[in-house]
């Protein structure tokens, strides 16, 4: 048995294939239920106890020899049918690039404009208490921005939990943290209770800045204002400020931007105006800043904040706000070519 032994394992060395067929034909031959090992082992049962010590290690290294060189055999006809059935002549699988989302876009380029005149960024929690959404902010308990009609509550208390409805909470929280002079841009998403329609929408996203320091004026924050609207809708852009009331700014402001689709001549998109809002602003109300340790007769500041759904509709012209939820490929394929 032992010369049996020798003898097969010289052939299996010796074996070789030339296609899968052939493969499949050495296995059965070598490991099938009559193959050449299944009968070695079938005569091994049969030795002398004596023999089996001496017989049995090379029965087993056999075996195993037979499998892995019959696995390496079927490996290799596999690969060498891969490699011949390729046609080299055939183009490319064309190379499918993704794209940023265009509210991430415009959010960027937001920053990157307010970074150039030194505005740091500012970010903060979601999931905020009413201290830093409303009260530090001069809200009024009776204001109806605090009813639920308006605000999503996490828990409803005398120190409510709310999501937030601007990102003004994130100034608050530089305001507590930081002394002026304080120049912070503050992005994030935001949320309020709104029917969601083609211009509304339960769930959008906001920028805003808050610049505090010494002998900060309206002046300042105008101009502010004018360098973003031309870094981002074009050096042409002119802006106008319409008065307004926001709780936490005295006085405040509507910001207007010329049309940039019909050059303020008046279409369809700007309602035949030449005008489109795009953020509310204002000089810090003194109130604010008390309320927040900081000296209200030495710093004054200014803040303003504005929808980056309403900034991407603007430069893109796009007519529905849903489309930025529904993540339809057809249309955020349309951004892959911008930066």
């Amino acid at each position: 048995m032992y010369e049996k032994i020798q003898h097969l394992s010289k052939e299996l060395e010796a074996l070789i294939v030339t296609t899968a067929q052939d493969a499949e034909e050495l296995r059965i031959k070598w490991l099938g239920k009559k193959g050449y090992i299944t009968v070695l082992f079938d005569e091994f049962k049969t030795i002398a106890a004596d023999q089996k010590r001496s017989l049995g290690q090379p029965l087993n290294a056999l075996k195993n020899a037979a499998q892995e060189k019959i696995q390496a055999l079927r490996h290799a006809t596999v690969q060498e049918t891969v490699a011949t059935s390729a046609d080299c002549t055939l183009p490319g699988d064309p190379q499918l690039f993704g794209a940023r989302h265009p509210i991430s876009i415009v959010r960027n380029e937001i920053i990157e404009i307010f970074a150039h005149t030194g505005y740091t960024l500012a970010e903060g929690p979601e999931i905020e208490d009413d201290w830093h959404v409303f009260s530090a902010l001069n809200f009024p308990p009776e204001h109806p921005a605090r009813d639920m009609q308006d605000t999503f509550f996490v828990r409803q208390s005398d120190n409510a939990v709310v999501l937030r409805t601007h990102t003004s909470s994130v100034q608050v929280r530089v305001m507590e943290l930081q002394q002026p002079p304080i120049r912070v841009i503050c992005p994030g998403r935001v949320f309020r209770n709104e029917a969601v329609s083609a211009r509304a929408h339960c769930i959008f996203h906001q920028v805003e800045g808050l610049y505090i320091d010494e002998n900060v004026s309206f002046a300042d924050l105008k101009q502010a204002v004018l360098h973003f609207a031309q870094e981002m809708f074009g050096k042409e852009t002119k802006i106008r400020l319409r008065p307004s009331y926001f709780p936490f700014t005295e006085p405040s402001a509507e910001v207007d931007v010329s049309c940039n689709i019909c050059g303020g001549k008046g279409c369809n998109i700007c309602k035949y105006t030449g005008w489109l809002e795009i953020m509310g602003c204002g000089m810090v109300d003194p109130n604010v800043l008390e309320a927040n340790n900081i000296d209200s007769k030495k710093y004054t500041g200014f803040a303003f904040g504005m929808g980056i759904e309403r900034i991407a509709m603007l430069k893109w012209r796009v007519r529905d706000l849903r489309l930025y939820f529904e993540n339809d490929v057809r249309f955020l394929a349309q951004f892959t070519a911008v930066v």
